[in-house]
């Protein structure tokens, strides 16, 4: 039986907090997903590198905090946020959005914006 797209989510939330990168690739995502951010769009598990390896470049020490999570059919969406203290930088305004079929993710939407940690405290 497939997982539910909150099983799917969940599982890729918590390997992302752990830092299981590769461990989320082989059992929540899809070899063809797509994924559309700021930086265009991406394809596969190599796409997910790409924009993971962006990410972890403003963010290389940081905590990560899921503010919520939805999840209605095969469609669901996270709302985030992030801060690192070695560069005083905040993620804020984090949401992403997924497709999940067949227990894997097949579409993510990824978007946030950054800035200086004194701007945004809250993140």
């Amino acid at each position: 039986m497939s997982r539910t797209t909150r099983e799917v989510l969940d599982d890729h939330l918590r390997r992302r907090l752990h830092g299981d990168l590769e461990g989320d690739l082989r059992e929540n995502y899809h070899p063809d997903i797509r994924l559309l951010s700021a930086e265009g769009v991406h394809q596969g598990h190599d796409g997910v590198r790409y924009l993971a390896g962006i990410l972890r470049s403003y963010v290389t020490d940081g905590e990560y905090r899921y503010r919520q999570v939805l999840a209605d059919g095969d469609v669901g969406m996270l709302i985030w946020s992030g801060r690192c203290s070695a560069t005083d930088i905040a993620l804020h305004d984090g949401v992403d959005s997924y497709v999940v079929r067949d227990g894997l993710l097949v579409v993510q939407t990824i978007h946030y914006s950054t800035g200086p940690i004194a701007e945004h405290p809250g993140c």
